[in-house]
């Protein structure tokens, strides 16, 4: 068929060259904008992946962590109006995780590693948004290399998960005053919520971000958004606080803080300020060195305060303070570079001195000796020193972490002082017999292996641990000693029974 002339485009014009491509200036500064991001986040991915074994061993809060998890929704709910309440969220995802994926020491820290690579990707972005992409990288860089951050990226505990919830809630905190908007504060109350659930101890994180709008004079509006968003936290976080000082004496193990508590806080805030001095870049409404200083500085500085009365001070529970001492360090680092004519050499250097500093604890943190015990261990020295038929016995009670976490390494021995079980009691470790029943039963027993905690510690004295000592004083002979991280094992057994 014809084709009309106005039609034949193929004649009637030259053929139309190709479009050229788009300039890949845009995607190049997209890219580029992420390196403060992905290349801290795949420095803490490394980090937390080497090691993560720690040569198979796994410390007492671990062990919790792993047999709590593996308990159902019903008996972890059951547990948490006894004890633990403060890290029942935790448990119910770690549930979640081990009902996906049952993978043992990686299934139990993986979650923590990853975490921590989002929170390091975080910290690089925060840094980005508050003084420029070098100090975003620079910033990001230095949090996952924090010795107490290794440390915890690497832990079955909910401490990484922690600090990745305060530094997506501090994002938003700043989306929320630079263009505020109800459903941007609405989620910085979701995520602030998120991380006080995780920890109640992440709320001192929400009154650092209220001192730093405070000094960074955002104006009364942001001021009584970011109010409401906190009484939001404290509704959502009350119930857990109740119930958690029900559950008091579960921290009674905290001493007040002494020397090198204070020495700790000391040095890092002493960092901070160090840092802080002099000029820094103040991209956006609320400075760095304000929100930095408040993050590093006023969690730390008020637990400790209040742990002279209720001793409750542990590091690990404000781990996210060094989200404010990495920003701090990257900013400066960034200043610094600006000032010398090879700031490549000077990153360089640094880099080597960070490794050279930082290598010998890195590796000793991988290895079971970094840690306070090491329940599997104990569990393969029960095995090792018992025969079926045997007594055992948990010197205090709550030294039962080896027998729950690996059951295996116990089979064929007799338990002489349980009386119930603690999934089907609802308790952490289970609940005992009586004194004298405790007795009764050891005296029937030829040998006992005891699992004991290392020489040196006071020694409970309930009727329950005194009868223990006192019958095995009185009519068993020390056979075999094994000691492990933080634990001791010993073989008793009658006169020609060793």
């Amino acid at each position: 068929m014809a084709v009309s002339p106005a039609l034949d485009t193929a004649r009637a014009a030259p053929r139309a060259r190709p479009a050229p491509p788009a300039p890949a200036i845009g995607r190049t500064g997209r890219a580029a904008g992420l390196v403060p991001a992905l290349v801290p986040a795949g420095l803490a991915l490394a980090l937390g992946l080497w090691g993560i074994r720690r040569e198979n061993s796994m410390w007492r809060d671990e062990s919790t962590t792993y047999q709590v998890a593996h308990r159902s929704v019903g008996e972890i709910l059951r547990l948490l109006g006894d004890a633990d309440v403060v890290h029942g969220l935790y448990y119910l995802f770690m549930r979640g995780v081990f009902a996906l994926w049952d993978g043992g020491l990686v299934a139990l820290r993986l979650p923590s590693v990853l975490a921590m690579a989002a929170a390091a990707a975080g910290v690089g972005l925060l840094g980005r948004r508050l003084a420029g992409p070098r100090a975003g990288l620079a910033a990001g860089l230095v949090f996952p290399l924090a010795p107490a951050v290794q440390r915890y990226a690497q832990e079955g505990r909910s401490y990484a998960l922690v600090c990745a919830a305060v530094v997506a809630a501090t994002h938003l905190l700043l989306s929320a005053v630079a263009r505020p908007r109800k459903r941007t504060w609405a989620g910085y109350a979701a995520v602030a919520s998120l991380a006080c659930l995780l920890h109640e101890f992440a709320v001192l994180a929400i009154a650092a971000h209220g001192v730093a709008l405070y000094r960074a004079r955002v104006g009364g509006r942001s001021g009584w958004a970011w109010g409401q968003a906190a009484s939001v936290v404290a509704v959502v976080l009350a119930p857990l606080v109740i119930v958690s000082q029900q559950q008091a004496a579960l921290v009674g193990w905290i001493s007040p803080p002494g020397m090198p508590e204070l020495l700790g806080f000391g040095a890092l805030a002493l960092a901070g300020l160090g840092c802080a001095r002099g000029p820094l870049p103040a991209h956006g409404p609320v400075p760095l060195r304000d929100l930095a200083l408040a993050l590093l500085i006023l969690p730390p500085a008020l637990l400790l305060a209040v742990s002279y009365l209720h001793p409750l001070y542990v590091d690990r529970y404000v781990l996210y303070a060094y989200v404010g001492l990495a920003l701090l360090i990257g900013a400066r680092l960034d200043a610094l570079s600006r000032t010398v004519a090879a700031p490549r050499a000077l990153a360089g250097g640094l880099a080597v001195a960070a490794v050279a500093a930082l290598l010998p604890y890195s590796l000793q943190l991988r290895t079971p000796q970094s840690r306070l015990d090491d329940p599997l261990a104990a569990a393969r020295a029960v095995r090792e020193l018992s025969r079926p038929g045997d007594g055992v016995l948990f010197l205090p009670a709550r030294r039962r972490e080896p027998i729950m976490s690996r059951p295996g390494d116990f089979r064929g021995l007799r338990e002489l002082a349980l009386a119930r079980h603690a999934i089907p009691s609802g308790t952490l470790h289970g609940i005992e017999l009586p004194a004298p029943l405790i007795r009764a039963r050891m005296l029937t027993a030829g040998r006992i292996v005891t699992v004991n905690d290392p020489p040196g510690q006071p020694l409970d004295g309930t009727p329950q641990e005194r009868v223990k000592r006192e019958v095995l004083a009185e009519h068993f002979h020390r056979c075999a000693i094994r000691d492990v991280t933080g634990m001791r094992i010993v073989l008793y057994g009658r006169a020609g029974k060793c």
